[in-house]
């Protein structure tokens, strides 16, 4: 599902309300309702909602540029990349939209560990991630050093899908699912928060779902 106009995409979230739908929408069990943040729904699906036409990214040609307040800018290959130590994450999600998808599994280099390599200057406190199709989103820097936050390319033990972010998206469970960047290419960090792609058409610029950070 491609979402064309962002405009009319915050529109439709402000006004949406849940509805039931056979099949999608489950109700959770007693154990696993505190697991679901206020005004999202469980389902067993992985819907695909993404701004744009999905990128499809030649292995041989990617790149992660690391840029902005580092001593030493630099890129990294894949081969490279997926050479580093990786880490293996279950994790609950939630998307804007309303859904959330529970125990999902992944697999990828925490970004607290991909972090050692970077030499940052002192004032670098934000990170805007870039993607592939020209997608940001920012971040403050310290909530990326959780354990659970990984540059991810594998899902349930398989290479990323493209229509899921691959070959590396971000995986911040804490915070709504549009601040997991699909499609990583570049990591860019800064000393003021700057709002990425969405949250200049309205939506919060930190995305806490249990706080509903829906909108700005």
């Amino acid at each position: 599902m491609s979402i064309l106009d962002p405009i009319k995409r915050v529109q439709r979230l402000r006004q949406a309300q849940p509805k039931r739908q056979r099949g999608d929408r489950l109700p959770a069990p007693a154990g696993e309702r505190d697991r679901i943040p206020p005004g999202q729904y469980q389902t067993d699906k992985f819907p695909v909602l993404s701004y744009g036409a999905t990128p499809r990214v030649d292995l041989s040609a990617w790149r992660l540029r690391v840029f902005g307040l580092v001593e030493e800018p630099f890129e990294i290959a894949w081969p490279e990349f997926t050479s580093l130590p990786t880490t293996i994450v279950q994790a609950d999600i939630h998307c804007v939209t309303r859904w959330s998808k529970l125990d999902t599994v992944w697999e990828g280099v925490r970004f607290s560990d991909f972090l050692q390599r970077i030499k940052l200057k002192p004032e670098a406190q934000f990170v805007l991630e870039h993607s592939y199709g020209g997608y940001t989103t920012n971040m403050r820097l310290d909530e990326l050093l959780d354990d659970d936050v990984l540059l991810a390319y594998k899902y349930n033990g398989q290479p990323l899908a493209p229509d899921h972010g691959g070959p590396l998206r971000l995986l911040v469970p804490k915070l709504y699912f549009w601040k997991s960047a699909k499609w990583l290419n570049g990591l860019e960090f800064m000393a003021e928060n700057q709002p990425g792609f969405w949250e200049r058409y309205g939506y919060h610029m930190h995305g806490d779902p249990w706080t509903e950070e829906r909108f700005g």
